[in-house]
């Protein structure tokens, strides 16, 4: 299973940008690897890693869009959760 998890991840982190990223199983590997979930009343995910917060808008469709998919990857590298750091 974690398998497709990292695969979650690793798509984030594509070249080019993905606009294929289904967002409920993203956030489900998300929180595999300790990413804490919030979902709000705005329709829009908190996402939780040690100090760090991101705020994901969540499409209104199964996929995010690229824009979003660009400021998420920028979140995860600075968090350290990237397709190479992760099992």
């Amino acid at each position: 299973m974690s398998h497709r998890h990292k695969a979650k991840i690793e798509k984030v982190f594509e070249h080019p940008t993905s606009a294929n990223i289904d967002v409920k199983k993203l956030i489900a590997s998300l929180e595999h690897y300790g990413v804490k979930v919030e979902l709000t009343k705005k329709h829009k995910a908190k996402l939780f890693y040690n100090e760090s917060e991101f705020v994901l808008p969540l499409p209104h469709g199964d996929h995010l869009p690229k824009d979003e998919v660009v400021l998420l990857r920028h979140w995860l590298e600075e968090i350290g959760l990237t397709p190479e750091n992760v099992e």
